[in-house]
């Protein structure tokens, strides 16, 4: 479709009556059929793509761009890369415009907060080769500071990259198949999985084809790029180890149907809708019940949904949870089965078996696999961070004493997969001469954190240095028999969810008579999966400092006050938002921290 001639199919007549009149007015040289000289020059992938239609339907309806979107339309970000080879060249950062559009090619300029660009990358269910994360780690090495960051979503970020080294680390990286396209801006981002797919005893089905079919789909349809905000995609196949579904614009859950109303008796994913935790929601069940063929049709027509009617003028409306909020689950179900050549099909929740409950410490220590006379071992990484000579020598492990295989999660750790039970002593004493540990430690098992201010603008507090504070502090003073989760997030916009923590510590920054810097809000009882719950806020404005003081002694509370062997979660479950509030506001003498009515 030529832009200077609408398709007829597309607009009505008055839209596009509006649509020449707006586009007269906004160019001043305009040919024939109402359509700015540079948008009719666009070839045909880029001027019909759905994003693109969006966004000039959004106009014809008189409404105006958010400043993303203008960037968007002025300049297609997927076409960036003559840009990003230019800058190299001079060996300059992005500014201005080229600063969101280089993030599509997952570059961010993340400076003053840290030297340089971060680069983050795209792994598919978080299953990585040796082969790769040798490479990533001497890309690292060469083009970065000598270290990866394991993130929230089965990924790694490469940090401290130098201007001259953008276009050499992008194509380092795209020579061993790590294509970060996508990673960042208004796309769909790294698509996760259980990290333990194909090897955990207690799965239903093993979803790393469906993430690595979905990913390269993604990648090789640009139709499915310039989304309203980003979009999360995650499949659970029922394993001991969370991929959290339900966190996401769109969660697949893998669930156990006998045979009747027509259903044969097998495996199917149940579907769930508009999960973003920063904004105080769980996704939540669709009724659909699909066969494993139909995830990927049924999630590209979600998408090409959500890109023609979400929000392109207010970036805080632009993300799935509003559109559904304004349209409800039956029209949006209605339009996206319009773009499908089948039905789906729709039965209650209560007649699938779900899987059993997950494992909260099966992602540290050795387990048995799947396999006979196999084991994964599952990694503490301290605060999400591995040196490129740690990574380097994990690879090393895993090709020769495993499959070469290293498998990311969602909680920054990883495993090594496939090691025969005769060679786990060798692989635990390769893991010790690297420094690393697999003990299955209740707080290092649950501790989350996002950049925070020590490697992104938006950071208000360091997140990273108080995790392992928080580690430190509490490692030689309190016996713990339960995990505990505890999400440490830099910005509102959570990364690191903090708010299904049982505890959740979200960056603001405070200023008082005393201090003056970063600190934490702190919120409690939060869970996820068949415990999902948000957590309630309780402490505010709590320096940085004292973080881990005062995690003690919330800990402290919950063990004093429990049942006998009582989990965080089900103690915090037991009790109403008041009580929580009220339990908890003991652990800080200075009641001004102690929060009475919900944090922003």
């Amino acid at each position: 479709m030529v832009l200077g001639s609408p398709d007829a199919n597309f607009f009505s007549a008055e839209q596009k009556e509006y649509l020449d009149g707006f586009l007269r007015a906004l160019v001043p040289t305009v040919k024939s059929g109402g359509v700015p000289a540079q948008l009719d020059s666009q070839p045909d992938d880029i001027a019909s793509a759905p994003g693109r239609r969006a966004q000039i339907a959004w106009l014809a309806s008189g409404k105006r761009l958010s400043k993303e979107e203008k960037i968007k339309f002025d300049s297609d970000p997927l076409d960036s890369w003559p840009r990003i080879e230019e800058l190299s060249a001079q060996g300059v950062l992005p500014e201005g415009e080229d600063i969101f559009r280089f993030k599509t090619h997952g570059l961010w300029n993340v400076s003053p907060a840290q030297a340089g660009m971060m680069c983050r990358l795209r792994i598919p269910g978080g299953v990585l080769k040796a082969y790769q994360a040798e490479a990533i780690a001497e890309s690292a090495d060469k083009f970065g500071g000598g270290y990866v960051d394991v993130t929230t979503r089965a990924n790694l970020q490469i940090r401290e990259i130098g201007g001259r080294h953008m276009a050499d680390l992008l194509t380092s990286l795209h020579e061993v198949g790590i294509m970060p396209r996508g990673s960042g801006a208004d796309n769909i981002r790294n698509i996760t999985g259980n990290p333990t797919c194909g090897i955990d005893p207690t799965e239903l089905i093993d979803v790393l084809p469906l993430c690595r079919q979905l990913h390269h789909h993604i990648l090789h349809d640009r139709n499915l790029f310039g989304l309203p905000r980003k979009f999360n995609i995650a499949f659970d196949g029922g394993n001991s180890i969370a991929s959290l579904e339900d966190t996401n614009d769109i969660g697949f859950k893998a669930v156990r149907v006998e045979a009747g109303n027509d259903v044969q008796t097998g495996v199917y994913f149940r579907v769930a809708l508009g999960g973003i935790t920063g904004h105080g929601d769980f996704a939540r069940d669709t009724g659909l019940l699909l066969k494993p063929e139909e995830c990927l049709p049924v999630a590209v027509a979600m998408v090409r949904v959500y890109i023609a009617h979400g929000d392109r003028g207010n970036r805080k409306k632009a993300r799935l949870k509003y559109l559904l909020d304004e349209w409800g689950f039956e029209k949006f179900l209605a339009e996206v089965e319009k773009l499908l050549s089948f039905s789906c099909l729709r039965i209650p929740l209560s007649e699938c078996r779900s899987p059993r409950e997950v494992n909260k410490t099966a992602h540290l220590g050795v387990h048995p696999q799947r396999q006979a006379g196999h084991h994964y071992i599952g990694i503490a990484i301290p605060s999400g961070r591995l040196t490129s000579a740690q990574l380097k020598g994990l690879a090393s492990l895993a090709t020769q004493l495993g499959s070469g295989t290293l498998r990311l999660t969602v909680w920054q750790n990883l495993l090594v997969s496939d090691i025969k039970t005769e060679n786990i002593p060798e692989a635990l004493s390769l893991l010790a001469s690297l420094g690393l540990s697999h003990e299955p430690n209740f707080i290092q098992a649950g501790l989350v954190a996002c950049t925070g201010s020590e490697g992104c603008k938006f950071g208000m507090a360091p997140t990273k240095s108080t995790a392992l504070a928080i580690a430190e502090h509490l490692k030689n003073r309190l016996a713990l028999d339960t995990p505990i989760n505890i999400h440490l997030t830099g910005c509102v916009h959570s990364c690191a969810q903090h708010f299904i923590g049982d505890l959740g510590l979200l960056a603001v920054s405070v200023e008082n008579e005393t201090y003056r810097g970063g600190g934490f809000h702190i919120v409690v009882g939060g869970g996820h999966g068949k415990e999902a719950r948000m957590g309630i806020p309780v402490l505010r404005s709590i320096p940085a400092p004292q973080a881990p003081g005062v995690i003690e002694n919330l800990l402290r509370i919950y063990l004093e006050a429990r049942l006998s062997g009582e989990s965080f979660t089900a103690f915090t479950a037991r009790h109403s938002d008041e009580d929580i509030v009220e339990l908890f506001s003991s652990a800080v003498e200075n009641k001004l921290c102690v929060i009475k009515e919900a944090v922003q």
